[in-house]
């Protein structure tokens, strides 16, 4: 399977890759203390630390998972995503309101106050041994798919290693320059761009099937592919209502109340009412954008009906290999990018902050 990677798909690539660089270091240019550096001296509307937060947890894994998903089941899925809601609200209500009675920057400042230094200095490290784990799959998973579909345009070899160079690079480049600030203005832009991929595919696999997306849904509807609700109580079955709300909601409270990448975007909102309704938000956000590149994976079952693949993961990549036009083809493979060079700063700049100020300055107050 070859891609003919063109001219216009580079220059729509390289164009991504220069914008969000140069939007980073521009944002972030007047720096005035770790205050500012860290938590944007807590100056950032709401509505984009809403966007920032849904850009950190989205990476190229669900870009190209989520659709599989939906090829291989139907849109369970958004049962978890429902959960995520309910997560959201208990630590806009109950967490929150602790980490703005001070002056915080890090979630583990606060257990400090209750458990002690020592306990606030292991949950730290273990945030940042996880969190450097954790991304380096990422950006590794990113490479998988940018390899995939520049195809034979480029060799192979070079590929993984040199996209992991150039995303990692430019990543650090804007982050250490512009600091929280620019973190979230890029993150507004990188989700920008991924969700207009989603669209375009949206649109595209549309088009690609005779009749429409009428034709999908009449197609994938009494086939079960359409079902997103199920009451079972059966432990056996992987999404049901009673799973996806109860164990979204737990994910969602450790990931958006106990994890220092989303708690310093909340507390970089204006005030405790901004932060909760920018979580809440991302909430909603983000149940919408799972139903979306779902829908994706329910259009390709019907256009690839009768196809075998190796995996679920290939599904969505062979599309883009063999229907995405050129520029558009482009505009996907930055999408990708993108998914991943949001979580990727949001991890940078959480771990220097975890690592100033619940590791360093702590000894040197001892």
């Amino acid at each position: 399977m070859t891609s003919n990677f063109a001219a216009i798909d580079l220059a729509v690539l390289l164009a991504y890759l220069a914008g969000t660089t140069a939007l980073g270091m521009w944002v972030g240019r007047r720096q005035r203390d770790a205050r500012d550096y860290f938590v944007a001296d807590r100056a950032i509307p709401w509505a984009a630390v809403m966007f920032s937060v849904v850009a950190s947890e989205t990476s190229a894994l669900t870009f190209i998972s989520i659709p599989g998903l939906a090829w291989a089941t139907d849109l369970g899925f958004l049962q978890v995503a429902a959960g995520y809601i309910l997560g959201r609200i208990v630590v806009a209500n109950v967490l929150l309101p602790r980490y703005y009675e001070g002056e915080l920057v890090t979630a583990y400042s606060l257990l400090e106050k209750r458990f002690g230094l020592a306990t606030r200095r292991f949950t730290s490290i273990v945030f940042m041994v996880t969190r450097a784990m954790a991304d380096a799959v990422r950006v590794f998973a990113t490479a998988i798919p940018v390899a995939l579909i520049l195809g034979s345009s480029v060799r192979r070899e070079l590929v993984m290693p040199v996209a992991i160079l150039i995303l990692g690079l430019l990543t650090i480049v804007y982050t250490y320059r512009g600091g929280m600030k620019a973190v979230v203005w890029t993150e507004i832009l990188q989700a920008s761009v991924y969700l207009f991929g989603g669209v375009s595919a949206l649109v595209l696999i549309g088009h690609a099937v005779p009749g429409g997306w009428s034709h999908i849904l009449d197609v994938a509807a009494p086939a079960g592919k359409l079902r997103f609700f199920d009451p079972s109580p059966s432990l056996h079955k992987t999404h049901t209502i009673w799973s996806g709300l109860i164990g979204g909601a737990f994910l969602s409270m450790a990931s958006h109340g106990a994890d220092q990448l989303i708690v310093q975007r909340l507390l970089s909102s204006r005030s405790l009412r901004d932060a909760q309704k920018a979580i809440i938000g991302s909430g909603i956000v983000v149940f919408f954008q799972f139903l979306l590149f779902l829908m994706i994976g329910v259009g390709l079952w019907v256009l690839f009906q009768g196809r075998t693949f190796a995996a679920p993961d290939a599904v969505f990549p062979t599309f883009i290999i063999e229907r995405m036009p050129h520029g558009l083809l482009g505009l996907i493979v930055a999408a990708i990018v993108a998914a991943t060079m949001s979580t990727h700063s949001g991890a940078i700049n959480s771990l220097a902050a975890s690592s100033l100020h619940d590791i360093y300055l702590p000894v040197t107050k001892l």
